[in-house]
């Protein structure tokens, strides 16, 4: 079963709405680390073993430079969003992406649909070997 880490920009009561549905969800607000920096909420996603939900492309630039295959991370680039959205949004997340997410996935979130890419990110071209 997923458990979710909101971190700081996304409201207190999708944690509150997701936690009322069933789901294993805290806010860094409900841990007293508002002011944790990306790299430590990282870390507290890794050792708890929490999928973290964010607004911040951060996260995913930060596990694709490290080459990490976890934490799991849900960015939704959708703006002016209410806590039960946020919460309807991750639920549906959950549901379409759980096996990925269990595995070690980034997931972003549009108004076009959720894109996924598995852990560790390999950037496409400098991996293969030279030629010549």
């Amino acid at each position: 079963m997923i458990q979710l880490l909101l971190v700081q920009g996304l409201p207190r009561s999708a944690a509150v709405i997701l936690r009322d549905a069933g789901i294993d969800t805290l806010h860094l607000a409900d841990l007293g680390r508002c002011e944790a920096s990306d790299v430590e909420i990282l870390e507290l996603g890794l050792s708890d073993n929490r999928t973290i939900a964010t607004l911040d492309a951060d996260f995913h630039a930060l596990l694709a430079v490290a080459g990490a295959n976890a934490p799991s991370v849900v960015r939704i680039r959708i703006e002016g969003l209410k806590g039960v959205d946020i919460a309807e949004i991750l639920k549906t997340v959950l549901i379409l992406t759980a096996d990925e997410l269990l595995e070690g996935a980034i997931a972003t979130v549009t108004t076009n649909g959720i894109r996924i890419r598995r852990l560790p990110i390999r950037r496409r071209g400098f991996d293969s070997p030279e030629v010549g």
